[in-house]
Protein backbone atom coordinates (compact mmCIF):
# COMPACT_ATOMS: atom_id res chain seq x y z
CA UNK A 1 0.00 0.00 0.00
CA UNK A 2 1.48 3.54 -1.16
CA UNK A 3 0.25 6.91 -0.11
CA UNK A 4 0.42 9.47 -3.05
CA UNK A 5 -0.85 12.13 -1.95
CA UNK A 6 -3.02 13.25 1.11
CA UNK A 7 -4.31 17.67 1.60
CA UNK A 8 -5.28 18.23 5.18
CA UNK A 9 -8.15 21.35 5.41
CA UNK A 10 -8.52 22.89 9.00
CA UNK A 11 -7.07 19.73 10.67
CA UNK A 12 -5.19 20.38 14.05
CA UNK A 13 -2.83 22.96 13.34
CA UNK A 14 -2.66 22.49 9.65
CA UNK A 15 -5.35 25.25 7.97
CA UNK A 16 -4.18 23.76 4.26
CA UNK A 17 -1.01 21.81 4.02
CA UNK A 18 -0.48 18.71 1.28
CA UNK A 19 2.19 16.64 1.56
CA UNK A 20 3.11 13.32 -1.51
CA UNK A 21 5.66 11.26 0.47
CA UNK A 22 8.41 8.89 -1.89
CA UNK A 23 7.48 5.22 -2.11
CA UNK A 24 9.95 4.30 0.68
CA UNK A 25 11.59 5.86 3.91
CA UNK A 26 9.86 9.01 4.27
CA UNK A 27 11.70 11.50 7.45
CA UNK A 28 8.88 14.37 8.29
CA UNK A 29 11.52 16.25 10.49
CA UNK A 30 10.80 19.75 12.25
CA UNK A 31 10.66 20.97 16.30
CA UNK A 32 8.02 19.91 18.39
CA UNK A 33 4.91 21.28 17.86
CA UNK A 34 4.94 21.67 14.35
CA UNK A 35 2.27 19.54 13.46
CA UNK A 36 4.31 16.22 12.60
CA UNK A 37 1.73 14.18 14.46
CA UNK A 38 -0.72 15.56 13.32
CA UNK A 39 0.56 14.54 9.72
CA UNK A 40 0.40 11.09 10.40
CA UNK A 41 -2.82 11.42 11.94
CA UNK A 42 -4.92 12.77 9.00
CA UNK A 43 -3.13 9.49 7.43
CA UNK A 44 -4.34 7.45 9.92
CA UNK A 45 -7.85 8.50 9.76
CA UNK A 46 -7.52 7.51 6.09
CA UNK A 47 -6.53 4.23 7.01
CA UNK A 48 -8.65 3.54 9.81
CA UNK A 49 -11.23 5.76 10.23
CA UNK A 50 -9.96 7.28 13.91
CA UNK A 51 -7.04 9.48 14.98
CA UNK A 52 -3.56 8.68 15.40
CA UNK A 53 -4.13 9.22 19.03
CA UNK A 54 -7.14 8.48 21.68
CA UNK A 55 -9.03 11.89 20.89
CA UNK A 56 -12.67 12.94 19.82
CA UNK A 57 -12.80 13.83 16.12
CA UNK A 58 -13.99 17.62 17.09
CA UNK A 59 -10.96 17.47 18.92
CA UNK A 60 -9.26 17.20 15.61
CA UNK A 61 -10.31 20.50 14.39
CA UNK A 62 -8.34 23.91 14.10
CA UNK A 63 -9.17 26.02 16.78
CA UNK A 64 -12.04 28.15 15.86
CA UNK A 65 -12.90 25.78 12.97
CA UNK A 66 -16.16 24.52 11.96
CA UNK A 67 -14.39 21.98 9.56
CA UNK A 68 -12.22 19.59 8.86
CA UNK A 69 -11.60 17.53 5.12
CA UNK A 70 -9.10 15.21 4.65
CA UNK A 71 -8.75 13.62 1.17
CA UNK A 72 -6.40 11.09 0.61
CA UNK A 73 -4.97 9.43 -2.60
CA UNK A 74 -3.64 5.61 -2.06
CA UNK A 75 -2.35 2.43 -4.32
CA UNK A 76 -2.60 -0.90 -3.80
CA UNK A 77 0.00 -3.73 -5.12
CA UNK A 78 -1.82 -3.94 -8.19
CA UNK A 79 -1.95 -0.28 -8.90
CA UNK A 80 -5.25 0.03 -8.19
CA UNK A 81 -6.45 3.61 -6.48
CA UNK A 82 -8.34 4.17 -3.24
CA UNK A 83 -9.63 7.78 -2.63
CA UNK A 84 -10.55 8.60 0.90
CA UNK A 85 -12.39 11.32 1.91
CA UNK A 86 -13.22 12.22 5.40
CA UNK A 87 -15.34 15.41 6.86
CA UNK A 88 -15.95 16.33 10.53
CA UNK A 89 -17.99 19.36 11.35
CA UNK A 90 -18.79 19.76 15.16
CA UNK A 91 -22.78 19.41 14.70
CA UNK A 92 -22.66 15.90 12.44
CA UNK A 93 -21.01 12.63 12.62
CA UNK A 94 -17.88 12.59 10.47
CA UNK A 95 -18.65 11.07 6.88
CA UNK A 96 -16.22 8.67 5.33
CA UNK A 97 -16.22 8.67 1.30
CA UNK A 98 -14.11 6.24 -0.37
CA UNK A 99 -14.12 5.55 -4.00
CA UNK A 100 -17.12 8.22 -4.03
CA UNK A 101 -19.32 5.82 -2.51
CA UNK A 102 -19.95 6.54 0.86
CA UNK A 103 -18.76 4.47 4.36
CA UNK A 104 -21.26 3.15 6.53
CA UNK A 105 -20.79 1.04 9.16
CA UNK A 106 -16.97 2.77 9.44
CA UNK A 107 -16.10 -0.33 10.12
CA UNK A 108 -16.46 -2.22 6.57
CA UNK A 109 -13.51 0.31 5.48
CA UNK A 110 -10.84 -1.47 8.19
CA UNK A 111 -8.57 -3.31 6.46
CA UNK A 112 -8.60 -1.44 2.94
CA UNK A 113 -5.86 0.44 3.55
CA UNK A 114 -3.43 -1.80 5.73
CA UNK A 115 -1.71 0.51 8.26
CA UNK A 116 1.18 -0.22 11.36
CA UNK A 117 1.37 2.89 13.43
CA UNK A 118 4.29 3.50 16.63
CA UNK A 119 4.03 6.47 19.05
CA UNK A 120 5.59 6.81 22.01
CA UNK A 121 2.41 6.64 24.14
CA UNK A 122 2.20 3.31 22.91
CA UNK A 123 4.48 1.59 25.49
CA UNK A 124 1.54 1.30 27.34
CA UNK A 125 0.95 -1.97 24.96
CA UNK A 126 4.27 -3.98 26.76
CA UNK A 127 4.09 -2.12 30.22
CA UNK A 128 0.57 -0.85 30.67
CA UNK A 129 -2.92 -2.81 31.37
CA UNK A 130 -3.94 -5.98 29.84
CA UNK A 131 -6.54 -3.78 27.89
CA UNK A 132 -3.94 -2.34 25.78
CA UNK A 133 -2.36 -5.49 24.81
CA UNK A 134 -5.75 -6.77 23.91
CA UNK A 135 -6.53 -3.87 21.54
CA UNK A 136 -3.14 -4.23 19.95
CA UNK A 137 -3.96 -7.85 19.07
CA UNK A 138 -7.72 -7.17 18.24
CA UNK A 139 -6.40 -4.27 15.12
CA UNK A 140 -3.97 -6.79 14.29
CA UNK A 141 -6.47 -9.21 13.19
CA UNK A 142 -9.45 -6.88 12.84
CA UNK A 143 -6.92 -5.51 9.79
CA UNK A 144 -6.34 -8.90 8.08
CA UNK A 145 -9.58 -11.00 9.11
CA UNK A 146 -13.23 -9.65 8.27
CA UNK A 147 -15.04 -11.97 10.34
CA UNK A 148 -12.98 -11.85 13.64
CA UNK A 149 -14.04 -8.12 12.92
CA UNK A 150 -17.93 -8.94 12.83
CA UNK A 151 -17.26 -11.50 15.44
CA UNK A 152 -15.14 -8.97 17.88
CA UNK A 153 -18.39 -6.43 17.35
CA UNK A 154 -20.94 -8.71 18.15
CA UNK A 155 -18.85 -9.85 21.22
CA UNK A 156 -18.99 -6.66 22.65
CA UNK A 157 -22.76 -5.72 21.82
CA UNK A 158 -23.56 -9.64 23.68
CA UNK A 159 -21.34 -8.85 26.20
CA UNK A 160 -23.23 -5.48 27.10
CA UNK A 161 -26.75 -7.08 27.27
CA UNK A 162 -25.45 -10.17 29.28
CA UNK A 163 -24.04 -7.88 31.71
CA UNK A 164 -27.42 -6.06 32.02
CA UNK A 165 -28.90 -9.16 32.03
CA UNK A 166 -26.70 -10.28 35.29
CA UNK A 167 -27.37 -6.97 37.05
CA UNK A 168 -31.32 -7.47 36.66
CA UNK A 169 -31.39 -10.93 38.30
CA UNK A 170 -29.20 -9.28 41.10
CA UNK A 171 -31.50 -6.63 41.51
CA UNK A 172 -34.75 -8.97 41.37
CA UNK A 173 -32.79 -11.30 43.67
CA UNK A 174 -33.80 -14.18 40.38
CA UNK A 175 -32.13 -17.05 39.88
CA UNK A 176 -30.43 -18.25 36.34
CA UNK A 177 -33.41 -18.27 33.57
CA UNK A 178 -33.75 -19.39 30.08
CA UNK A 179 -32.33 -15.82 28.67
CA UNK A 180 -29.29 -16.29 30.70
CA UNK A 181 -28.90 -19.44 29.04
CA UNK A 182 -29.38 -17.97 25.93
CA UNK A 183 -27.06 -15.29 26.15
CA UNK A 184 -24.41 -17.66 27.75
CA UNK A 185 -24.91 -19.90 24.73
CA UNK A 186 -24.26 -17.00 21.89
CA UNK A 187 -21.26 -15.18 24.21
CA UNK A 188 -19.78 -18.51 24.12
CA UNK A 189 -19.91 -19.55 20.68
CA UNK A 190 -18.51 -15.87 20.06
CA UNK A 191 -16.01 -16.14 22.83
CA UNK A 192 -14.62 -19.21 21.41
CA UNK A 193 -14.14 -17.94 17.68
CA UNK A 194 -12.39 -15.17 18.96
CA UNK A 195 -9.70 -17.00 21.52
CA UNK A 196 -9.66 -19.48 18.91
CA UNK A 197 -8.26 -16.81 16.58
CA UNK A 198 -6.18 -15.07 18.81
CA UNK A 199 -4.09 -18.25 19.47
CA UNK A 200 -3.39 -19.04 16.21
CA UNK A 201 -2.07 -15.42 15.58
CA UNK A 202 0.08 -15.15 18.56
CA UNK A 203 1.78 -18.45 17.34
CA UNK A 204 1.98 -17.21 13.89
CA UNK A 205 2.87 -13.88 14.67
CA UNK A 206 5.65 -14.75 17.13
CA UNK A 207 7.33 -16.06 14.55
CA UNK A 208 7.95 -12.79 12.82
CA UNK A 209 8.51 -11.26 15.89
CA UNK A 210 11.62 -13.64 16.42
CA UNK A 211 12.95 -13.64 13.46
CA UNK A 212 12.86 -9.21 13.43
CA UNK A 213 14.20 -9.38 17.06
CA UNK A 214 17.26 -11.34 15.83
CA UNK A 215 17.97 -8.96 13.22
CA UNK A 216 19.06 -6.09 16.27
CA UNK A 217 22.20 -6.08 17.72
CA UNK A 218 20.73 -7.21 21.09
CA UNK A 219 21.28 -10.41 22.83
CA UNK A 220 18.14 -11.42 24.34
CA UNK A 221 15.32 -14.10 24.35
CA UNK A 222 12.11 -12.96 23.97
CA UNK A 223 8.62 -14.81 24.15
CA UNK A 224 5.12 -14.01 23.69
CA UNK A 225 2.23 -16.10 25.53
CA UNK A 226 -1.73 -15.84 25.54
CA UNK A 227 -2.67 -15.93 28.22
CA UNK A 228 -6.90 -16.99 28.38
CA UNK A 229 -9.49 -16.57 31.53
CA UNK A 230 -10.43 -20.49 31.05
CA UNK A 231 -6.58 -20.85 32.39
CA UNK A 232 -4.37 -23.63 30.64
CA UNK A 233 -5.66 -25.04 27.52
CA UNK A 234 -3.92 -27.07 24.57
CA UNK A 235 -2.80 -24.21 21.17
CA UNK A 236 -3.86 -27.48 19.16
CA UNK A 237 -7.69 -26.97 20.62
CA UNK A 238 -10.61 -27.47 18.01
CA UNK A 239 -13.19 -24.20 17.62
CA UNK A 240 -16.07 -27.00 19.07
CA UNK A 241 -14.20 -27.82 22.52
CA UNK A 242 -13.06 -24.33 23.10
CA UNK A 243 -17.19 -23.59 22.82
CA UNK A 244 -17.65 -26.27 25.62
CA UNK A 245 -14.96 -25.49 27.40
CA UNK A 246 -16.72 -21.84 28.01
CA UNK A 247 -20.33 -23.08 28.42
CA UNK A 248 -18.95 -25.75 30.94
CA UNK A 249 -17.52 -22.65 32.90
CA UNK A 250 -20.05 -20.06 32.21
CA UNK A 251 -22.38 -22.77 34.01
CA UNK A 252 -20.08 -23.37 36.80
CA UNK A 253 -19.45 -20.00 37.70
CA UNK A 254 -23.30 -18.61 36.61
CA UNK A 255 -24.27 -17.72 40.44
CA UNK A 256 -20.76 -15.82 41.11
CA UNK A 257 -21.61 -14.18 37.92
CA UNK A 258 -24.67 -12.89 39.35
CA UNK A 259 -23.63 -11.70 42.40
CA UNK A 260 -20.57 -9.62 40.74
CA UNK A 261 -23.54 -8.62 37.96
CA UNK A 262 -20.08 -9.25 35.45
CA UNK A 263 -19.09 -11.62 32.66
CA UNK A 264 -16.14 -13.03 34.57
CA UNK A 265 -14.34 -14.78 31.99
CA UNK A 266 -14.15 -14.56 27.87
CA UNK A 267 -11.70 -12.42 25.83
CA UNK A 268 -12.03 -8.93 27.24
CA UNK A 269 -10.22 -10.30 30.48
CA UNK A 270 -7.15 -12.18 28.19
CA UNK A 271 -4.26 -10.80 27.86
CA UNK A 272 -1.05 -11.28 25.83
CA UNK A 273 2.21 -11.89 28.35
CA UNK A 274 5.75 -10.13 27.13
CA UNK A 275 9.12 -12.14 28.59
CA UNK A 276 12.79 -11.07 28.02
CA UNK A 277 15.33 -13.67 29.09
CA UNK A 278 11.51 -15.70 30.71
CA UNK A 279 11.13 -12.66 32.95
CA UNK A 280 7.82 -10.44 32.50
CA UNK A 281 8.64 -7.63 30.14
CA UNK A 282 6.77 -4.69 32.30
CA UNK A 283 8.20 -6.22 35.60
CA UNK A 284 11.81 -6.62 34.67
CA UNK A 285 13.20 -4.57 31.65
CA UNK A 286 14.66 -1.39 31.39
CA UNK A 287 13.02 2.00 29.16
CA UNK A 288 15.28 1.17 26.57
CA UNK A 289 14.11 -3.05 26.25
CA UNK A 290 10.49 -1.63 26.68
CA UNK A 291 10.82 0.19 23.17
CA UNK A 292 12.86 -1.70 21.54
CA UNK A 293 10.08 -4.69 22.46
CA UNK A 294 7.09 -2.17 21.34
CA UNK A 295 9.18 -1.41 17.83
CA UNK A 296 9.81 -4.75 17.01
CA UNK A 297 6.06 -5.70 17.85
CA UNK A 298 5.07 -3.53 15.18
CA UNK A 299 7.58 -4.58 12.79
CA UNK A 300 5.91 -7.80 13.30
CA UNK A 301 2.84 -6.78 12.60
CA UNK A 302 4.00 -5.25 8.86
CA UNK A 303 5.13 -9.11 8.20
CA UNK A 304 1.76 -10.71 9.53
CA UNK A 305 0.01 -8.31 7.44
CA UNK A 306 2.09 -8.82 4.29
CA UNK A 307 1.83 -12.42 4.83
CA UNK A 308 -1.43 -12.83 5.28
CA UNK A 309 -3.25 -10.17 3.01
CA UNK A 310 -0.22 -10.07 0.32
CA UNK A 311 -0.17 -6.85 0.46
CA UNK A 312 2.64 -4.29 2.32
CA UNK A 313 0.47 -1.71 4.94
CA UNK A 314 1.78 1.75 5.16
CA UNK A 315 4.17 2.40 8.06
CA UNK A 316 3.67 5.69 10.05
CA UNK A 317 6.16 6.09 12.78
CA UNK A 318 6.30 9.01 15.20
CA UNK A 319 9.43 9.63 17.28
CA UNK A 320 10.62 6.23 16.91
CA UNK A 321 14.34 6.82 16.96
CA UNK A 322 14.11 8.84 20.28
CA UNK A 323 15.76 6.97 23.54
CA UNK A 324 17.41 4.36 20.63
CA UNK A 325 21.19 4.30 20.51
CA UNK A 326 22.60 4.65 17.01
CA UNK A 327 23.11 0.67 16.69
CA UNK A 328 19.35 -0.19 16.80
CA UNK A 329 18.78 3.06 14.62
CA UNK A 330 20.51 1.71 11.85
CA UNK A 331 19.22 -2.14 12.91
CA UNK A 332 15.70 -0.54 12.50
CA UNK A 333 16.34 1.45 9.31
CA UNK A 334 17.81 -1.43 7.83
CA UNK A 335 14.36 -3.36 8.27
CA UNK A 336 12.29 -0.39 7.27
CA UNK A 337 14.03 -0.65 3.94
CA UNK A 338 12.17 -3.90 3.05
CA UNK A 339 8.51 -2.92 4.47
CA UNK A 340 8.00 -0.42 1.72
CA UNK A 341 6.00 3.08 2.45
CA UNK A 342 7.24 4.14 5.89
CA UNK A 343 6.70 7.83 7.38
CA UNK A 344 9.10 8.59 10.69
CA UNK A 345 8.79 11.96 12.12
CA UNK A 346 11.81 13.07 14.22
CA UNK A 347 12.94 16.68 15.68
CA UNK A 348 16.36 16.15 14.08
CA UNK A 349 17.02 15.11 10.00
CA UNK A 350 18.78 11.60 10.17
CA UNK A 351 21.68 11.35 7.63
CA UNK A 352 21.35 7.74 6.81
CA UNK A 353 21.27 6.55 2.70
CA UNK A 354 17.71 5.61 1.35
CA UNK A 355 15.58 8.38 3.32
CA UNK A 356 13.88 11.54 1.44
CA UNK A 357 14.24 13.65 4.21
CA UNK A 358 11.27 16.22 4.38
CA UNK A 359 11.10 19.76 6.32
CA UNK A 360 7.61 20.16 7.44
CA UNK A 361 8.47 24.03 7.39
CA UNK A 362 8.83 23.91 4.50
CA UNK A 363 6.04 21.42 3.15
CA UNK A 364 3.90 24.62 5.26
CA UNK A 365 5.87 26.88 2.87
CA UNK A 366 5.28 25.35 -0.05
CA UNK A 367 1.70 24.51 0.62
CA UNK A 368 0.92 28.34 1.31
CA UNK A 369 1.93 29.49 -2.21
Amino acid sequence: MRLQRITYENFRNHRLLSFEPSPGINLLYGPNGSGKTSMLEGIHFCALTKGFVSAADSECLTFSQDYFLLNGVFFDESESSITVKITCTKEKEKQIIVNNSEIKPFSRHIGRVPCITFSPQEIVIVNGAPLERRRFIDNALSQTDRRYLDDLLAYRRVLHQRNALLLQLYEQHSPPNDMLSLWTEQISRLAASIVHARMKFAALFFLHFKEIYSRLSVHEDPSILYRCSLGSISPDISLEDLYLLFIAKFKEIEKQEILRTQTMIGPHRDDLVFLLDRKELKKYASQGQMRTFLICLKLSQHQFFSEIIGEKPLCLLDDVFSELDSIRTADILSILETCGQTIITSTEIKEQRNINALSIETLKQFSAK
